[in-house]
């Protein structure tokens, strides 16, 4: 037991340090404390009534976890602290109690970190205010005005967050969008920027479901079950120093085997060994780089994980042994959900081991996945994860390079909330919190998976890294495992979040990521594929990817003019690796990021801080556009030098590259994969010197796999150059390791500015000297690099942009997204198909209504009972299109012929008057029905089919009353129904969502609404509208006309 002295002022402990707090923004510490320090601190002295005593209990002392820390007898006030871990860092809670009761942490590489006070006289800057109402803590940061929010993890939509509003519960979110709230990872992280630069990090320190309400302007919200710390680390003075803080406690990425950054070519699925095959003779023919082909799910003997299809991959070994002679390495995937089938050695295993997770009555949970029924390995137990990694191992000896953990939020198909009740039982090991439900593990489950193929892959191997990539993760995950952005769509605006996603998984500890290049959902055209490649190869996590029944997205899947681009693009990407190896290196011992928003150059230019377009890989800027109409010669460069260069490969479709001044990054040739290179490969040196003809960089080299470098086995080179008399001196300043320099010739290309360069040669090792030009030899330098440049601009080949389409005016309206704004709303149209809504955002909650993507799901209409009847998928026709500055209501009308001579017109508007609302009004017209039938037409019926996404499925129901008066509340768990004649809603009903106290109304014409169905899906919901069916004629169509509203409930 370790005593620490807590210092009272008279009355409770917690009331005692309330009442100081109120006293100043700066906090009394209670430990530890000396007298003097209080007059300082408040410019005066107060009676000191007495010192007490408290007990600091470590974790291993813990009994077992009840699943609830023992209630506080204080309901709000200011947060107690006590510094932690090192110099800078804080926990807060809402009392004595808390601290002492509250479960381990999960985040943390050592959960006594956590739970340990240090010696400090550094007081926190800001103290947090609590507040616990009906079983749930809300914490409360307050910071400066001008302050900018980042982080929250895996998270779609803008960079900096103020204004958003997400929450950490990891969700099977295929088809994300820009406001959905829940996606595959839970980061309940946040990293603020103040005016001055300065940075602060607040990890809420808790398992479970947590709000980040991020909507106010300067202040942080949390809201999670009771109780939980918060942690801060921070104000230090740049946000890198808050990230290697951060590091501190949670851990670094691991180091990644060289291989892993190179390019990734996968697909569900490449069905057989010999498209795979295929695949990787095509890159090879081509002169494409690539090093990774990736299996997906259809390489298993019916979704079995641990099995091969003997049919389609009859001989794993030699696939792999043969993809190695090529230079290729082969990752396959596995996920959680095991077939519940007897004589399937892996469920038998699993049974005679007693690993899976149970219900609340104490059997193993069956859930439908992909082989069908299925077990989940309960991996918060000690015995699971060696199960489960003796499993791997094993697997691994078939020739495996790598695992990627799938489905592991964890997904389980039929069910309303996407995931296991969350009433299952883990029986987890007593330091992550003992026996919890699955509310407690959900969000870590992927981690944890993730964790036990890490140490499968080290099992197998212990002088290789492993190389693990997981769909699920929590903060801390970074330590085992990649991650990807998730299943992202095949669209323009995805290819611009991808930046911004990427980045905020680095800067909440996960530097290790990248999206699935050419988006997974839907068909990329040429011009998307290219610009996606150009900036994708500079991601530290390069693959490109796509679903099943989508057209091929290799890189030559798009025409010679797109392959050629992503031929450069990665060419570009080899030729930095040494590069982005070395960021690789500092990351993983220091916690420096590796690809960083841009303001990182600069944080005290806020001009700089909502830049979504551009990023740093260390002092190497790039500046891609990612919006179909290239802009490229409009951008924001940080204060300072910044000189552009390229490899003679500029091309409309790549992004921009800039070095800053004071600069050296390494570069390597462009090799077809990381396995040619060599150590006496040419090394080169890009320099750009600063204001003072200074410049500084580093390489760090290895056996590029393996752990000798933790015992000396590596080669870290810190180069300078130096401008004096106008001689560039290019020296090693200083080198670390035990490796012994390779005998290689050494390039230094000194930039000028204007993509213009000095090209000087020498040996590594030896001093280089490069004399300057004169100033006007610089300039005709510059001139003629620039006249190059424009040069291979106006050559290079275009990229068709197959999304123009000739025609009359409507068609060609109709195949841009159509954005309507006003008051409360934003809503996207893709009339292209079905006319469909796929996107209603409210802003003042910041809430996403819809579940969709552009070609399904969403808002839809059909013309018959049947689902997915004519209307749902035809193109339609823009007719009218009014926009709310030119002095008209917000509105859009459409229409297509849904054939026997009926169109289905829809009218969208945002009544000027009442901006709260957005109306649809649509109609089933006769146009060309035939006399022969007497003027009708066929039976018909309009059928309204929006699908809304349940954020909190558990906590989400419809409720309305009746026209008999009857009120009615329908729970998820009551599967559809359908109301008809009395027991219709009288014109309104509403889906409500207790989590987040609000409620979606839909009113319509109860004269028009003859039958409402309500269909619970997958974390959806969907809310009917049907008119009678009947035919129709000019003189009587079908009409339904209803509107939406957000209100608090």
């Amino acid at each position: 037991m370790e005593e620490l002295l807590i210092l009272t002022r008279g009355g409770t402990f917690g009331c005692a340090v309330r009442h100081l707090c109120t006293i100043s923004t700066v906090s009394l510490p209670y430990w530890p404390l000396h007298f003097s320090d209080t007059d300082a601190l408040f410019g005066k002295s107060f009676p000191v009534r007495r010192i007490r005593r408290v007990k600091k209990q470590s974790i291993c002392n813990m009994a077992k976890y009840e699943g609830n820390a023992v209630k506080s007898d204080v309901n709000s006030g200011n947060m107690l602290f006590e510094p932690i871990l090192e110099e800078g860092i804080f926990r807060f809670d809402c009392s004595a109690n808390d601290r002492t009761s509250g479960f381990p942490s999960l985040s943390f590489i050592n959960s006594t970190d956590r739970d340990t006070p240090i010696m400090s006289h550094k007081l926190p800057s800001f103290i947090p205010s609590f507040e616990c109402v009906h079983g749930q803590q809300i914490v409360n940061m307050k910071l400066p005005s001008g302050t900018s929010f980042y982080g929250t993890g895996e998270v779609s939509g803008q960079l900096e967050r103020t204004g958003k509003r997400v929450f950490t519960w990891n969700t099977d979110a295929w088809g994300y969008g820009s406001g959905t709230t829940s996606l595959y990872q839970s980061h309940p992280w946040v990293l603020a920027v103040l005016p001055t630069g300065e940075a602060i990090g607040f990890l809420a320190d808790t398992t479970r479901r947590c709000e980040i309400d991020l909507r106010k302007e300067s202040t942080i919200q949390f809201l999670a079950p009771y109780s939980y710390p918060v942690i801060t680390f921070g104000p230090f003075p740049s946000p890198t120093d808050v990230l290697i803080s951060l590091s501190h406690a949670i851990g670094t990425v691991f180091m990644p085997p060289k291989w892993s950054l190179g390019y990734h070519q996968c697909r569900w699925s490449y069905d057989s060994d010999a498209r795979v095959r295929e695949i990787a003779k095509t890159f090879r023919e081509k002169g494409i780089p690539c090093d990774v082909i990736w299996m997906d799910i259809d390489y298993m003997d019916g979704f079995r994980c641990f099995t091969f299809d003997k049919n389609r991959f009859p001989d794993a070994k030699t696939l792999v042994k043969d993809l190695h002679k090529d230079g290729f390495k082969a990752i396959w995937m596995l996920d959680p959900g095991i077939k519940h089938e007897g004589g399937y050695f892996v469920c038998d295993s699993g049974f005679e081991n007693d690993v899976w997770i149970l219900k609340a009555d104490g059997k193993p949970f069956v859930g439908e996945v992909w082989p069908g029924p299925c077990v989940f390995p309960d991996f918060t137990q000690s015995k699971t994860r060696s199960w489960w990694a003796h499993l791997v191992k094993e697997f691994v000896s078939n020739g495996v390079d790598g695992i990627w953990n799938d489905m592991n939020e964890p997904a389980v198909f039929k069910s309303v909330t996407k995931t296991m009740p969350e009433s299952n039982i883990h029986r987890g090991d007593i330091e992550y919190g003992g026996s919890q439900n699955h509310a407690y593990y959900h969000n870590v489950y992927g981690m944890l998976m993730a964790r036990s193929t890490y140490e499968g892959m080290k099992l197998a191997c212990e002088n290789k890294r492993p190389f693990v990539l997981t769909r699920a993760g929590f903060i801390g995950s970074q330590r085992f495992a990649a991650t990807w952005t998730g299943d992202n769509l095949s669209n323009w605006e995805h290819l611009h979040m991808s930046i911004s996603m990427v980045l905020q998984l680095g800067l909440s500890g996960q530097p290790l990521s990248g999206p699935d290049i050419g988006g997974f959902a839907g068909n990329a055209t040429p011009k998307l594929f290219a610009r996606w490649m150009g900036v994708g190869s500079l991601f530290p996590f390069c693959r490109g990817h796509t679903e099943t029944d989508t057209l091929d997205h290799e890189p030559w899947s798009f025409g010679e003019e797109c392959e050629e681009v992503c031929r450069l693009a990665l060419r570009r990407r080899y030729r930095l690796i040494p590069h982005i190896y070395t960021l690789f290196y500092m990351a993983s011992t220091t916690g420096t990021p590796v690809a960083a928003p841009t303001f990182f150059a600069d944080p005290t230019d806020p001009i700089l801080r909502t830049l979504e377009t551009s990023f740093l890989l260390g002092p190497l800027l790039v500046y891609a556009s990612t919006m179909p109409d290239l802009k490229l010669d409009e951008h924001v460069l940080p204060t300072g030098i910044w000189l552009t260069f390229d490899f003679d490969d500029s091309h409309p479709e790549l992004p921009l590259l800039y070095l800053k001044g004071g600069s050296i990054i390494p570069l390597g040739p462009p090799h077809q994969h990381v396995g040619e290179a060599s150590g006496k490969d040419d090394l080169t040196l890009l320099v750009a010197l600063d204001d003072h003809g200074k410049a500084e960089g580093l390489l760090f080299e290895d056996d590029g796999d393996g752990y000798e470098y933790f015992h000396g086995g590596y080669l870290l080179t810190y180069y300078a150059a130096e401008l004096q008399s106008s001689v560039v001196t290019v020296r090693i300043s200083k080198s670390e390791g035990s490796w012994e320099r390779p005998i290689r010739r050494l390039h230094v290309q000194l930039l000028l500015g204007g993509g213009s360069m000095i090209d000087a040669w020498g040996i590594d090792g030896e001093i280089l000297q490069i004399t300057m030009p004169s100033g006007n030899e610089v300039s005709r330098l510059i001139s003629v690099s620039e006249k190059q440049y424009r040069t291979r601009i106006e050559n290079a080949k275009q990229v068709p942009d197959v999304e123009k389409v000739s025609g009359q005016k409507g068609i060609e309206l109709s195949m841009t997204p159509i954005e309507l704004k006003s008051g409360d709303w934003i809503l996207k149209v893709v009339p292209w198909v079905g006319g469909r809504i796929f996107s209603m955002v409210h802003l003042p909650s910041g809430t996403q209504w819809l579940h969709s993507r552009v070609e399904i799901n969403g808002y839809e209409e059909f013309s018959g009972v049947d689902y997915r009847s004519a209307g749902c998928s035809e193109e339609y026709i823009v007719t009218e299109r009014n926009l709310e500055q030119a002095g008209q209501e917000e509105s859009l009308k459409l229409e297509s012929d849904i054939g026997g001579g009926l169109v289905l017109q829809r009218h969208i508007y945002i009544p000027k008057g009442n901006s709260r609302v957005f109306r649809i009004e649509s109609s089933i017209l006769a146009r060309k029905v035939g006399a022969g039938s007497g003027g009708f037409s066929r039976l018909v019926c309009l059928r309204v089919h929006p699908m809304f996404s349940l954020l909190h499925p558990t906590n989400s129901f419809v409720s309305f009353v009746s026209i008999n008066g009857s009120e009615h509340e329908v729970w998820p768990e009551s599967g559809e129904q359908l109301f008809e004649g009395d027991l219709r809603p009288n014109g309104e009903w509403m889906l409500a969502d207790k989590s987040l106290g609000l409620g979606l109304v839909n009113r319509f014409n109860i004269k028009e609404v003859y039958k409402c169905l309500v269909h619970w899906g997958t974390g959806t919901v969907n809310l009917e509208l049907w008119s009678e069916e009947r035919p129709v004629s000019k003189q009587s169509p079908l009409r339904v006309s209803h509107e939406y509203e957000v209100r608090e409930i």
